[in-house]
């Protein structure tokens, strides 16, 4: 393959990865909570960018409630233990709560919506979703997590003596294992967001705090919607 060829290839990559309206709300989730870390509470300019991103973000999720709607009708995988599916169908349910009510913060913060004080309740109400949804993703990442780790020792059995990395199938576990930690630390990492947000631990979880862990699972976000690199083939 020409350097022209994979210059061609990376940007189709880039073009496909920032045409994504996911990828795009994570980019500005990063700006608002590295503003937040700026600004560490206080009036200026950083402020200033972390509300006008927030509100922007708002419109991002118009309707995207119905994904996680349609999750928690979906059909789960075959083999999954009860309380893992439970877990799993609390999370949606939470979530889809949360983007529902956030529609109607945007509504009261862009004027649309006039009664305040409803507005901030219907918002204290959404983030306290928001905060359960990410209570039972850890959960549920953290009994995936071990049922992956005990099918993971009976191929290691399996194969006795034999080099495990050479395994197709470990592999493929060990990969699932390295996501869903990732998913896990992410989940962690919004809990003290939510809580940051929602004033539970001021003097512990401050807007500084808030900012740095919003800041980092944003990252995260962006690194989890990358897409899959091509195989370049030799010339």
């Amino acid at each position: 393959m020409s350097t022209l060829d994979a210059t061609r290839a990376e940007l189709g990559l880039l073009v496909l990865y920032l045409g994504k309206a996911e990828t795009r709300d994570k980019i500005c989730r990063a700006i608002q909570y590295g503003s937040k870390f700026l600004s560490n509470g206080e009036p200026g300019t950083a402020q200033n960018v972390e509300k006008s991103t927030s509100l922007a973000r708002k419109v991002f999720r118009l309707f995207k409630f119905v994904n996680d709607l349609h999750a928690l009708i979906s059909p789960t995988p075959r083999g999954t233990p009860l309380p893992l599916i439970l877990l799993g169908k609390s999370k949606n349910a939470l979530l889809s709560t949360f983007l529902f009510l956030d529609q109607f913060v945007w509504l009261g913060r862009s004027g649309i919506y006039q009664n305040k004080e409803r507005s901030e309740l219907i918002g204290r109400i959404s983030l306290f979703c928001w905060l359960g949804s990410s209570v039972c993703g850890s959960l549920v990442e953290l009994g995936e997590l071990g049922r992956l780790s005990a099918s993971m020792k009976k191929i290691e059995k399996e194969l006795k003596n034999k080099n495990k990395y050479e395994d197709e199938q470990y592999r493929a576990k060990l990969n699932k294992s390295n996501e869903r930690t990732l998913a896990l630390i992410k989940a962690g990492m919004d809990i003290v967001v939510a809580v940051g947000l929602l004033q539970l631990a001021p003097k512990k979880v401050t807007p500084r705090v808030t900012g740095a862990f919003g800041f980092a699972s944003s990252l995260i976000s962006c690194y989890q919607l990358l897409p899959a690199p091509t195989k370049s083939k030799a010339s």
